[in-house]
């Protein structure tokens, strides 16, 4: 049930009051897993597959490695969003475990490689934007066939686990807790039973939680943990404080002190983030820290030739007009001014007191460039020799250049088992230091992900580390100097997707911190390219892939770019590309892009587009010029280091030109019938301050408009969905039974209105009643994120973005065709391709390949469950073969291998004296080239329908 709390904060020296969610309960997530069990178990469409496509070769962000002590060639790999894979061939091929496991999001594993027992940590360890929450502790016997839940389900997060090598039953685990709200159910638990009953062992606040743990090498009883406290917004994350530290317990983990004390040397107070460890001995710590403390401002020499952006702050206007114009437009010129602001027109706004000379520095001033204002000290390395109670920092000055702004993001170290000096860290990139930590290298490579999460080192053979980044595994025998590429698992984390009109038909697609890829279809998934030379998928633009909109008149010109509104307008087949991003102007504030900034190619003019700031900003020449077409269409934004307060969605109906709706992150939906001459905000009815992650003009009905809201990022997993057919004026819920999960896209069906889809941050549902009820649709799915769904209406495929399991399709012509007649029939056979004879069926190409043998599925519909008698029979009606095939309620399919039984044979040749039917080299007999009817009886009914052997 939906409950609010009031949050009262400070802001700029005022008090207010804005609502704010309560985070979704344990007993409202255990009663989801329960009623998601069923609604799989009921649902129609529980037999129309899913194919994944890929692609592979990119990867995923990996938050762990458990590698085989005894054999390091088998290992399990932990994907934030993708799951746990095993190989046990050094990363040749990998078999996913978790496929079975109600979450798709890991925090951490371990292995008791003793007795085989596999522990997960769910829901992410890092604090990203896409960190998914997890269910608690899983645990399995038998490699991931079944799995047991062991507890914990309201942390959210888990940092470490680690097992007593000495007795499997003993088991410590570090839970971060909730990214977005406060909760008791985070520090350190332990379990002496096997995970039975937990006791909570450390418990700082109900903000900090704890990122790490690592116990002593042959002494489990000596153990050090790292505490963490960060609090994540919406608008701001702030990923340090003063209960931020390092722990010690020396009984086990029962009791604790801490380690990181005023006294120690270890960094204390508010400017203390995440804290990595990696422990040589019981004494000797060395501990890798993201200082968030300001570094002491360096005075730099003024060039008096240049000017910079302080230099306007207070500049009088007097001196202003006094400046040279040579230094004022060099100035302009280099920090991205519009071509129409140059020194002389610039004055003259400035005498006009249109715009004031600060103007010139506010106009740099987005949330992005202060925190590069303030730089902070970054990464640092500290190392004890007494068991924590003196730490001193490895090194002179700063590591630069590999935490940057975003250290929360990393903080791992590691330390060679058998030579105590040499470490590595990650970061961006991965680096070695062979001193001890007093200098480092870089040991990335040209074929290795630039950003780190999980290291692994060989005991018995030195310079053979395991490497987990956000690119995926990578392997070297070699210290680093050479690295081999181990990503078959289709884990792509993706953001967001698209498809053209080619045949065959391109799939586009935006992915965490692997740019943005392209590749047809129907690419054949396999190492064939490896012998070609060439991925069938191909990398059109890097950095964080965003959003892509593709001219429906020439395929080559492609809108993407990456995060905070860096978008391009590319030409792929010139390769020429423009940076397209639209300006502020001079005396306004910078526009807020989000993350994932959204941008639309007119459904009437492809020409046009549009593009998603604080404002609505149109094109009409391809992105040359852009004007804005609204004021701000958000609550104006907040005070914090994320950009927010920006529009998050943008539709634009098929019916009207200019009737355009868009969604922000701050919870509004506006909309406009005149091209943005007026706005009218329809978003009163909604839950306030949630992201509005999808407003869709229907295709079907002028006036109806559909709205998802995620609560995301206030720990709210409630599945909001909304419909109005009076362009926003009134609402109706679509809630209905959709399980408890944030809903991240819906999209209507192009050919059949009453059918929606939506996608959320567990699987796929669809609603054959416009939303009165909801079938889970996920049948070769995982319970990874969706965050994207697109229909290629000339194949009829729905295609299904991912946010760790890359990408999938499904044939939805069958569904298409469902209404309130279908629903009661006792049998429909859906139509039947033609299928080309082949004199190969039965064949192979030599001794060493398989049987060519042919197999057609059949897609047929019963409204209950039952047995049917299946019948082939030839144009003159003759018996060719028959066969059972048993059905569920709803769309089912049957495959056929178009082969005729040996009564079939003997009468179709009695019947046609001139025919010889020959045996194919694996014993079976196939049909003739032909016409024949496929007949379904069964339920009480029968159904017929055509097949055609060309």
């Amino acid at each position: 049930m939906k409950k609010y709390i009031l949050l009262f904060l400070i802001c700029a020296g005022l008090n207010f009051v804005i609502a704010q969610q309560e985070p979704t309960s344990v007993e409202d997530i255990k009663y989801n897993l329960e009623s998601t069990k069923e609604l799989k178990e009921e649902s129609i469409v529980k037999n129309v597959p899913f194919k994944n496509i890929g692609p592979t070769i990119m990867s995923g962000r990996v938050v762990d490695l458990a590698v085989n002590p005894e054999d390091p060639t088998e290992f399990y790999v932990a994907y934030a969003s993708g799951g746990v894979w095993h190989t046990q061939n050094n990363g040749t091929s990998f078999t996913p475990i978790t496929d079975n496991a109600p979450t798709q999001n890991i925090g951490d594993i371990a292995i008791d490689w003793k007795n085989r027992t596999i522990w997960v940590g769910t829901g992410e360890n890092n604090a990203s934007r896409s960190s998914y929450s997890g269910i608690g502790i899983l645990k399995t016997t038998d490699n991931g066939k079944t799995w047991e839940h062991m507890g914990l389900m309201d942390s959210h997060h888990i940092g470490r686990i680690l097992i007593n090598p000495n007795n499997s039953e003993e088991v410590i685990i570090g839970v971060t807790g909730h990214l977005y709200s406060p909760n008791e159910e985070r520090g350190i638990y332990k379990t002496v039973d096997g995970g039975k009953n937990w006791k909570q062992t450390l418990f700082v606040n109900d903000e900090t939680g704890i990122i790490d743990i690592a116990h002593a090498p042959g002494n489990f009883n000596v153990m050090y943990a790292a505490s963490w406290e960060k609090d994540r917004k919406a608008w701001n994350f702030l990923g340090n404080g003063n209960n931020s530290g390092i722990y010690k317990s020396t009984d086990g983990g029962e009791t604790w002190a801490r380690a990181s004390t005023p006294e120690s040397g270890f960094p204390t107070g508010e400017g203390v983030g995440r804290i990595g460890l990696a422990v040589f001995d019981e004494n000797t710590v060395f501990a890798i820290h993201d200082n968030q403390f300001h570094r002491e401002k360096e005075e730099k020499k003024k060039d008096e030739d240049k000017l910079v952006k302080d230099d306007f702050k207070t500049m009088s206007v007097e001196t202003f007009l006094a400046l040279d114009n040579k230094k004022l437009d060099d100035y302009l010129k280099t920090n991205g001014f519009q071509e129409k602001y140059r020194a002389e027109n610039v004055k003259q706004l400035v005498r006009s007191e249109s715009v004031k000379p600060v103007d010139l520095a506010k106009y740099l001033e987005n949330a992005n460039a202060l925190l590069f204002d303030t730089p902070v000290i970054g990464a640092e390395v500290y190392r004890t020799n007494d068991g924590g109670k003196t730490w001193k920092k490895t090194h002179e000055g700063y590591i630069d250049d590999l935490f940057y702004s975003y250290g929360y993001y990393f903080a791992q170290i590691a330390v060679d088992p058998n030579n105590v000096n040499k470490l590595y860290t990650g970061g961006v990139p991965i680096i070695r230091s062979d001193d001890g930590g007093k200098t480092w290298k870089s040991i990335n490579q040209e074929n290795v992900h630039a950003d780190h999460h999980a290291i692994w080192i060989n005991p018995n053979k030195t310079g053979h580390i395991i490497n987990g980044n956000d690119g995926g595994v990578n392997i070297t025998y070699d210290d680093g100097e050479t690295w081999i590429k181990k990503n078959s698992p289709s884990v792509g984390q993706f953001y967001a997707i698209n498809i053209d009109h080619q045949k065959p038909y391109n799939v586009y697609g935006g992915l965490q911190d692997n740019g943005v890829w392209k590749g047809s279809h129907n690419a054949r998934e396999d190492r064939s390219w490896h012998q070609q030379g060439q991925y069938p998928w191909k990398s059109i633009m890097g950095g964080d892939g965003m959003q892509i909109q593709i001219d429906a008149r020439n395929p080559n010109i492609v809108y993407t770019g990456y995060q905070f509104g860096n978008y391009f307008r590319l030409d792929l087949g010139s390769g020429k590309r423009k940076y397209i991003q639209p300006k502020h102007e001079l005396g306004e504030s910078p526009y807020r892009f989000n993350w994932q900034t959204p941008i639309l190619l007119s459904p009437h003019n492809q020409d046009i587009l549009y593009f998603g700031g604080n404002k609505l900003m149109r094109s009409l020449n391809q992105g040359d010029d852009w004007t804005a077409i609204s004021g701000d269409l958000t609550k104006g934004g907040k005070k914090g280091n994320v950009a927010y307060g920006t529009i998050t969605t943008i539709s634009e109906s098929p019916f009207e030109f200019g009737l355009i709706y868009v969604g922000t992150d701050d919870g509004l939906v506006h909309v406009t019938k005149n091209g943005g001459n007026t706005w009218e905000n329809i978003s009163d009815a909604f839950h306030e301050d949630l992201w509005v992650s999808r407003v869709v003009a229907s295709k079907h009905k002028k006036g109806r408009v559909y709205a998802t809201l995620n609560g995301y990022r206030w720990d709210d997993f409630t599945s909001y969905v909304y419909r109005s057919d009076d362009y926003g004026k009134t609402w109706g819920d679509l809630h209905r039974n959709l399980p408890t999960s944030p809903v991240n896209v819906i999209i209507e069906d192009p050919e059949n209105e009453n059918i929606i889809y939506v996608g959320t941050d567990n699987s796929v549902y669809v609603s054959f009643t416009g939303g009165k009820k909801w079938e889970a649709f996920d049948n070769g799915l995982t319970n990874a994120a969706v965050h994207d769904l697109v229909i290629q209406p000339e194949e009829k495929h729905l295609l299904v973005g991912t946010h760790g399991r890359s990408i999938y399709k499904a044939d939805i012509a069958p569904l298409q065709y469902y209404n309130y007649e279908l629903s009661r029939k006792a049998i429909h056979i859906f139509e039947i391709d033609a299928v080309r004879h082949s004199g190969r069926w039965g064949e192979r190409w030599s001794t060493w390949s398989d049987y060519n043998e042919p197999d057609i599925e059949i897609a047929f519909y019963t409204f209950q469950k039952g047995t049917f008698e299946v019948k082939v029979m030839s144009e003159d009606g003759i018996e060719m073969n028959s066969f059972q095939t048993v059905a569920d309620k709803g769309f089912n399919y049957t495959s056929y291998d178009l082969t005729m039984a040996m009564k079939g044979k003997k009468a179709y040749e009695k019947k046609h004296k001139d025919t010889s039917l020959k045996k194919a080299s694996n014993g079976k007999y196939y049909l003739p080239k032909g016409k024949y009817t496929i007949a379904f009886s069964g339920n009480e009914g029968v159904a017929k329908r055509e097949i055609e052997i060309k």
